[in-house]
This record gives structure tokens, C-alpha cells and sequence, in this order.
């Protein structure tokens, strides 16, 4: 049977799943499109942006905005293109990047879940209309003759809607899950790639001079853990009262 005769047989709820199975279809292409770009380049993109940032922070900035028509360069330059944030709006800018690049990646999502939904519903409904329409047309004095062969054979056809409208939603829904772990497995590398930017931009911030400016000194106590009020041999397990202690006993007598 070919698709000319599914069309002419399958009923009324034929039209719909054609409908259907064209949208789908459309949606599906679009998205092996979409992700064959996107998992082709974004290793590449990641290596070259994260080793540009350990030796100049600029030319990172660079390679992220040559590369913003990828979703991890789009991610990359939110962050970088901010001018000597703390390390929070760091995160933060990765953090909202991140939510809006992976919104995007689940355009067509709905599509396919609105035909995984309803192609079978509609295949159904194909089925028992055809059912009503042969059932309707037998009468009592043909049972058991030959004249009921063409209400089996209307039956047959009834259920052509079904078979269609399974396959429909079979083939959206094996897609829509493959999306589904391409989406899944970008989740993993935006936390990896942020996280390792983030470490990056601490340790520039921990390897520059203290004597710089106070913010940049600022800064460091926060990453070194160092309260302003206290010293830094609170830090080595020596509190502020045993410290002052040490300093009382080894300072000499004043004359």
C-alpha cells in the first residue's frame, strides 16, 4: 500500500495526521540541523576560549565574540565581556547565559510533544469513525452472507488511521527524546565550561600584587576566606585571642 492509497482510505483523520506527521517532520530537520552545528564546534569553542583566558583574558574576550553564533560563545561572552566584576556577577552573568541559551535549544520541544500527544488521539478517532460509518451500514438480513465482506474490508480501512497516527507519534517521540539528551548534555558542559572560567578568573584575581588597589585586596579576603577584622593567622588554625597572646609574651619591656 502506498502513501496515495493510505491518504484515500485512511478517512478523515487522515488530513490532520498529515498535517501532523509535515510539522513534525519540518521540526525534526531543523533540530538535526541545529545540533549538528552546535555539538560539531562547541568542544573546539570551549578549548580555545578557557586557554586564551589563562594567558590573556582580552583575547578570550575576543575569541568569545567571534564565536557568539554558537550558543557556547553567546555563553562564554556574558560573563567575559563585563569589566572587572566580582566573582559573583561573574557567576551570575554565566548563570542567567546559561538559562537563556538553554531556552533556546528547546524551540521545537512543544511541537513534538503536542504531536506525540494527539496524532494517536486523532488516529483513534479515525478508527472509530470508520468503525461507526461500516457498522452503521449492516443490516440484520445480511448477517452470514456475502454481503458483509465489504463491512470487513471498511473495517480494515478503519484502522489504517490508527496505524498511522502510531507511527507518527512513535518516530516524533524517539526524536524528541534524542533532543531531549543533546539538551541534557549541554547542561553539563555549560556548568563544566562556567566553572572552570570562574576558577580561572579567581586565580588571576589571587595572583595579582595586593598592593594594587583596595578593591583588588578586598576581593582577595574574600576568596582567602580572611575577615577584615581579624588576622591572617586565623587562617592557619590560630585564632585572634591566641594570636594576641603570642604577640603579649614575645613583644619585650618596654622601658
Amino acid at each position: 500500500m502506498n502513501i496515495g492509497e493510505i491518504i484515500d482510505k485512511g478517512g478523515v483523520a487522515i488530513y490532520p495526521l498529515l498535517l501532523l506527521s509535515i510539522l513534525a517532520l519540518g521540526t525534526i530537520i531543523e533540530r538535526i540541523w541545529f545540533w549538528s552545528r552546535v555539538l560539531l564546534q562547541e568542544k573546539e569553542t570551549v578549548r580555545r576560549i578557557l586557554d586564551a583566558a589563562t594567558q590573556n583574558w582580552q583575547a578570550s574576550r575576543d575569541i568569545a565574540e567571534d564565536t557568539k553564533k554558537q550558543p557556547i560563545g553567546r555563553f562564554f561572552l556574558a560573563a567575559l565581556q563585563l569589566v572587572d566584576p566580582e566573582p559573583e556577577m561573574l557567576r551570575l552573568a554565566l548563570e542567567s547565559a546559561a538559562e537563556e541559551e538553554l531556552a533556546t535549544m528547546r524551540r521545537g520541544d512543544k511541537i513534538l510533544e503536542a504531536v506525540i500527544a494527539i496524532a494517536p488521539l486523532l488516529g483513534l478517532l479515525g478508527t472509530v469513525l470508520g468503525l461507526i460509518d461500516s457498522l452503521l451500514s449492516i443490516r440484520v438480513a445480511d448477517i452470514g452472507s456475502g454481503s458483509t465482506e465489504g463491512v470487513t474490508l471498511g473495517i480494515g480501512e478503519a484502522l489504517i488511521s490508527t496505524a498511522v497516527g502510531l507511527v507518527v507519534a512513535i518516530i516524533s517521540l524517539a526524536f524528541y527524546r534524542l533532543f531531549q539528551a543533546f539538551l541534557f548534555g549541554q547542561v553539563r558542559v555549560f556548568r563544566r565550561a562556567g566553572s572552570a572560567l570562574e576558577l580561572i578568573y579567581r586565580q588571576e584575581l589571587l595572583d595579582t600584587p595586593m598592593s594594587n588597589t583596595a578593591k583588588d585586596f578586598g576581593l582577595k579576603e574574600k576568596f582567602l576566606g580572611i575577615n577584615s577584622e581579624s588576622n591572617q593567622g586565623s587562617n592557619y588554625g590560630i585564632n585572634s585571642e591566641e594570636n594576641s597572646d603570642i604577640d603579649t609574651q614575645e613583644e619585650p619591656d618596654k622601658i
